[in-house]
């Protein structure tokens, strides 16, 4: 049963809440925030570290990044990963969810070579988190491959595979005894769709139609191995979870139009479905309508069988049922319509054919393609909870970007928005353990560089401590996880921030 006090006014862009009920996240709800190696790290090449992917493509191609600002130094957390515990002291958190180098712990991308000074600095950082009980949150793969496995074709190699499931065994060897929740991939779509299918996300191969899909399906299968591994040797041992972050963002028919309501359909089955199915669904695979779809334009284009590799009886196995949980990194929310020109040829967008909108109403933020809208984050919640049987949920990401400046009342209003959402969300039966926030700091955002601030800190680029300081958001975050809910009208009586002395909760049941 759902409630019906969920106003949703979407064409207007108008989200709000129609009763006065105070919702309350349980007291053993987890809340957390979220960062990744490439984008907070630097030290691009110190200690040993191998060259990644994105060390490469920035270095080879910095005019397509819009302030210049590369990951080299970014926040230099190799080097300040005390003053970043201590910011998640500030804050009150539970959990904290970083990625790991894959070139720091591996440089040639290969287990054969092991460098220890990138474990010693993993194994310092998790240190410092369990010193103050909080839970590390380990992100295998947060979009930068080593060069090197690049070189030999990269997720489009079915080798990938292997060379996964390699570096997660010595990862879950080198840290399995403390961290308990694992996250393998961090957006398949992205590291495939963009940057297999595009140019301007590396690896930038740019052959959409094809690559895409070659790295999807070898993706989800390192995923799966790496998951099929820590159950096999290591859950019995040490009692971890393991799951995948995908990207879920949530898409509504532009109009009742028969035609755009069945693009719509279509857009969700090719962006959700693709991802989710293989794992969550009952009958495994990719969903049945994206297979025929592939299949009919590949061969009008005059391929001889499908762009969209077939998975085999064992492989549909594997992947079935390889999650404990559901990382959703979830923004925002789209109108689609059936394209009305023609699309490039063969491509994951002509394979689609839609075009996306969002209302010019909607509050924008400081990246063109985030508008905020909250009744999305419900809506997809619902879905997945009908499409995939309530499944359990971590937000994995949620966020705003903004300008500089420490008064980032936008992303307040976001913040408070989106969590009476979540809270509706779980209220109507979705199963969700707990909420991170992108991002604890400002940090390199791709090819955005630090354009594009998503952080609770702001951290001053320019300095040489890359000094971090919190902004509004910050203290209504931690008064959001101290109180346990959404207060409005609240304001902090300054901008000064302590460190927070909290109840430790256990750790949710998966």
């Amino acid at each position: 049963m759902y409630t019906v006090i969920l106003v949703l006014i979407t064409v207007s862009g108008i989200h709000g809440w129609s009763d006065t009920k105070v919702r309350r996240f349980r007291d053993d709800f987890l809340f957390g925030v979220a960062t990744s190696a490439y984008q907070v790290e630097g030290a691009w090449d110190v200690d040993d570290k191998g060259e990644n992917i994105w060390d490469r493509f920035l270095h080879e191609h910095p005019g397509v990044i819009a302030d210049g600002r590369n990951g080299d130094v970014a926040c230099d957390s190799y080097h300040n990963y005390q003053r970043d515990v201590e910011m998640l002291r500030e804050l009150g958190v539970d959990h904290y969810r970083f990625s790991i180098s894959w070139s720091r712990i591996l440089p040639t991308g290969f287990s054969n070579e092991i460098n220890e000074k990138g474990i010693e600095y993993y194994d310092s950082l998790i240190d410092e988190l369990i010193k103050y009980n909080i839970e590390p949150m380990v992100t295998l793969f947060h979009f930068d491959l080593p060069q090197i496995l690049q070189d030999l074709g990269g997720w489009a190699n079915p080798l990938s595979v292997e060379w996964f499931e390699d570096y997660a065994k010595i990862v879950f060897e080198k840290f399995g005894h403390k961290v308990k929740y694992w996250i393998t991939m961090n957006q398949p779509n992205s590291i495939c769709v963009d940057g297999y299918g595009g140019i301007e996300f590396a690896p930038a191969v740019g052959f959409s139609g094809v690559a895409d899909y070659l790295c999807i399906k070898n993706v989800l299968l390192a995923h799966a191995k790496a998951y099929r591994l820590y159950q096999t040797e290591y859950k019995t041992k040490y009692k971890g979870s393991v799951g995948i972050s995908l990207s879920l963002n949530w898409a509504d028919s532009v109009d009742n139009k028969t035609e755009n309501v069945e693009s719509t359909d279509l857009f969700r089955e090719f962006s959700i479905g693709l991802y989710m199915n293989p794992i969550w669904s009952k009958e495994g695979d990719f969903p049945a309508v994206v297979k025929k779809r592939v299949l009919q334009k590949s061969i009008e284009q005059g391929y001889r069988k499908s762009r969209l590799p077939e998975l085999s009886s064992e492989e549909i196995k594997l992947l079935k049922g390889s999650a404990d949980f559901l990382g959703a990194n979830h923004y925002t929310t789209y109108f689609v319509k059936k394209a009305e020109k023609r699309l490039p040829s063969p491509s994951i967008d002509d394979d689609i054919g839609v075009e996306l909108s969002q209302p010019s109403d909607w509050k924008t933020s400081q990246s063109s393609w985030l508008r905020s809208a909250p009744y999305g984050l419900y809506k997809m919640s619902l879905h997945i909870n009908k499409v995939y049987d309530y499944p359990a949920v971590f937000i994995t990401e949620h966020g705003w970007s903004t300008t500089k400046g420490l008064k980032d009342s936008s992303r307040v209003k976001n913040l408070r928005n989106y969590f009476n959402a979540l809270l509706l969300a779980i209220e109507d039966g979705t199963d969700v353990k707990g909420y991170t926030a992108w991002s604890l700091m400002d940090n390199v955002e791709w090819i955005a560089g630090t354009s594009e601030r998503f952080g609770l800190y702001e951290v001053n680029f320019e300095s040489k401590e890359k000094t971090r300081k919190a902004r509004l958001s910050a203290l209504v975050y931690k008064r959001l996880i101290e109180q346990r809910i959404v207060e409005e009208d609240w304001k902090p009586d300054n901008m000064n921030i302590s460190i927070t002395k909290r109840k430790k909760y256990a750790k949710v049941e998966l």
